[in-house]
């Protein structure tokens, strides 16, 4: 069976947006934490282990190198998913009612994109679905296909 275009490059993308979602999240992480990127925002580093903003970017750094690398995705996803919906409700939603009039856009797409990421899995290029024999893509991944690496049988699990 044939799929269209969409259909074969879904993992690629879906693999490509994880990257890009920890990426950026752990970039977030590092910059309030270390002072680099840009620096903290607020002007200043969080005091260590100080509730919440060391932990928020802590999980925004380990969590999104996580996401990144596509290594426990679903659950560090998750994680992160939940830190950007307490970020919202608990820092931004008392400020008004809407995110245009309370900052809190970054937070919720955040929380919608790792939510999506638990969702679905990591699409292709994760070192989950390379340590699950899968090389990290499907099996109907167009980049599999044209590099002649298509499997014509099932991917036999490890009890």
């Amino acid at each position: 069976m044939s799929l269209s275009f969409p259909e074969r490059w879904t993992s690629v993308i879906l693999g490509l947006n994880r990257m890009v979602f920890g990426l950026l999240f752990a970039c977030h992480g590092a910059a309030t934490l270390f002072g680099v990127l840009g620096g903290p925002h607020g002007g200043h580093s969080p005091e260590l282990f100080a509730w919440p903003s060391w932990w928020a970017a802590a999980i925004q750094l380990v969590g999104g190198a996580l996401v990144l690398v596509g290594l426990g995705t679903r659950p560090a996803a998750l994680l992160c998913s939940g830190s950007m919906a307490y970020a919202y409700f608990v820092v931004h939603q008392p400020e008004g009612l809407w995110p245009l009039q309370n900052g809190g856009e970054p937070s919720a797409m955040y929380c919608w994109a790792f939510l999506a990421v638990a969702a679905v899995g990591p699409g292709a290029f994760s070192l989950d679905g390379l340590l699950a024999g899968r090389g990290g893509q499907r099996q109907d991944d167009p980049l599999s296909a044209t590099m002649g690496r298509r499997r014509t049988t099932p991917v036999a699990t490890r009890d």
